[in-house]
């Protein structure tokens, strides 16, 4: 939803929606349950609709730390012109490397190729010729491997010209027909409507189910107001669709989030944050409602703002996130990661004296160090360098539980509550655990014996990079040196497996797996050595991947470990 910005603020303006509605009372406590696991951090809600640009905008040593989840960005070839720009921007496959780079998966939004947003249809012919074009050059692009979705169209319950192209039920079902004709392996995802609407929902899912053109991921947009109080209903509603209509449920992506007067709010982040994550989101995109290649205003001249903050502490989240119990308008996202007996909350949305209460704390001990932090109110076009130290101190731990004031809270402020050892913190992560990763042309599974209870199996393809399997993990290293990393890993083959290795490009290596007890059954570990900058790296693990051979056999990946 673009180029309707500046009109809908006016409208929220004159309607008195302008700032987030919280509850002035204070005294509210919101619980945080680290023995309830939800499920494995993947940073769900860190990506954007054209959030990265070509060259250093914006600058990769300022992506690394958000861990990016998803992205949308426009097609290859695209004209669009999108809120006043005056040049194209964002190309998919030109992107590709930096976001590969960044961690993160992306759709290729095809109605971009238009210059024009609402889009203006010219004739089916001139639409299928652009398909084809987008199609075969991202077929094409044998060297990138991040593409997991063509956007088949982009808000059709308003620029979709039913009266030139008949009805988009029809249309959808053309097009993606069209798409399969030409590449039977890519991700086809949609509807993408602007806003939820069941009726809607229910009209072109059944279409689809009797056409055989089922999107394989749905997708629609939250762009309300507050409407981060809208996805648990939604989502319900959507999956009582799928049951009904007897399909088999669909990954759900938000590709679209957060109203122009409410994007740049921290606390407002926070809200979308825990209820994506409650609430079973696959990914979600920052809007672009201004300016491309900013993060959607995370970074302001490619230095961040105040609401580049929380998403810096919700990228460091590791392990698993944890339950979360909100206080009326106070909301929080928690992970809990047990190798380094780390609890990250961050939170937001009420104003005044309010409280966390922390239970679950036993494996830390007896006493835990709390370090409090907030983020700040700037907006979007000036920069906050660092986030702002509110408080740190000592905490005993009684029955596993700790309470930890947050006084003078203001509504619009992110805040960070870490938790960790009051002794014996670890002072960098060295176990990265697979399911935490990229995981590409894979999928998460839990098993008790794996680490943090969760592993990455199925890395099973190797024909193209379509279709290849791996995963990526983006470490954070003290130095540059040459690290030993130990790989946890399950192989019920019966035979010896493979996987390729590689690390910031370099050249392939081998890690040779020999056979385990059995598929899901931790405890088995091989090792090898990497060779690191200091700060950020990537280290891929693949049975297949560009420019690598393919590995043999088939291995399931619970973590790696460097020291």
């Amino acid at each position: 939803m673009r180029r309707k910005a500046a009109a809908l603020t006016v409208l929220l303006v004159t309607a008195g929606l302008v700032v987030p509605s919280p509850a002035q009372a204070a005294g509210n406590t919101l619980t945080v349950n680290v023995g309830t696991v939800v499920r494995p951090v993947t940073h769900v809600a860190a990506g954007g609709l054209y959030a990265v640009d070509t060259g250093s905008k914006p600058p990769l040593d300022q992506l690394y730390p958000l861990r990016l989840n998803h992205l949308t960005q426009p097609p290859p070839g695209t004209q669009q012109l999108g809120n006043g720009a005056t040049t194209p921007c964002c190309d998919g496959l030109q992107v590709a490397g930096k976001v590969t780079s960044a961690g993160a998966q992306q759709f290729l939004r095809l109605p971009d190729i238009y210059p024009n947003f609402p889009y203006r249809w010219v004739s089916w012919a001139d639409w299928e010729s652009k398909v084809r074009t987008m199609v075969n050059a991202r077929v094409a692009a044998t060297g990138t491997t991040n593409v997991d979705g063509y956007e088949l169209w982009n808000e059709p319950d308003w620029t979709w010209n039913t009266s030139a192209a008949g009805t988009f039920n029809a249309g959808w079902t053309r097009t993606h027909r069209l798409i399969r004709s030409l590449d039977t392996v890519t991700p086809i995802v949609g509807p993408s409507h602007s806003i939820y609407n069941h009726d809607w929902l229910v009209s072109f899912l059944t279409n689809a189910r009797d056409t055989a053109t089922l999107p394989d991921v749905i997708v629609w947009h939250e762009l309300d107001n507050d409407s981060y109080l809208n996805v648990q209903a939604h989502v319900n509603d959507y999956r009582a669709i799928e049951r009904s209509l007897g399909i088999s449920p669909r990954p759900i992506s938000i590709n679209e989030y957060a109203s122009p007067s409410q994007v740049d709010i921290p606390s407002v982040a926070v809200h979308y944050m825990a209820v994506f994550e409650r609430h079973g989101i696959r990914s979600a995109e920052r809007a672009y409602w201004y300016e491309a290649g900013t993060l959607n205003g995370l970074l302001h001249n490619n230095a961040p703002t105040s609401s580049y903050w929380p998403y810096r502490w919700y990228g460091d989240m590791a392990g698993n996130i944890v339950q979360t119990v909100p206080g009326s308008w106070l909301e929080g996202v928690a992970s809990y990661d047990p190798t380094r007996r780390f609890v990250n909350v961050v939170l937001g949305g009420d104003s005044g004296n309010n409280t966390v209460r922390v239970n679950g704390l036993g494996a830390l001990g007896s006493s835990v160090r709390v370090t409090l932090t907030r983020s700040g109110t700037t907006g979007r076009t000036t920069n906050q360098s660092a986030p702002i130290a509110v408080s740190s101190a000592t905490y005993t731990v009684s029955g596993g539980s700790i309470s930890v004031p947050v006084n003078n809270m203001h509504a619009w402020d992110a805040y960070q509550l870490l938790i960790t050892p009051a002794s014996g913190a670890a002072t960098w992560q060295q176990r990265y655990e697979a399911e935490n990763a990229t995981v590409v042309n894979a999928n998460r599974f839990s098993s008790g014996s794996a680490s943090s209870g969760g592993y990455v199996g199925q890395i099973d393809g190797s024909a193209n990079s379509r279709n290849q399997s791996f995963v990526d993990f983006l470490v954070n290293v003290p130095s540059a040196r040459s690290y030993t990393m130990n790989i946890g890993y399950a192989n019920g083959t019966g035979a010896t497996a493979t996987h390729g290795l590689a690390f910031n490009g370099s050249a392939w290596q081998t890690v040779t797996y020999p056979p385990t007890a059995g598929w899901g059954v931790f405890g088995s570990t091989v090792t090898t050595t990497v060779t690191l900058r200091a700060g950020w790296n990537t280290i891929r693990l693949a049975k297949g991947s560009p420019f690598f051979a393919g590995g043999t056999g088939y291995a399931e990946l619970d973590y790696i470990h460097l020291s």
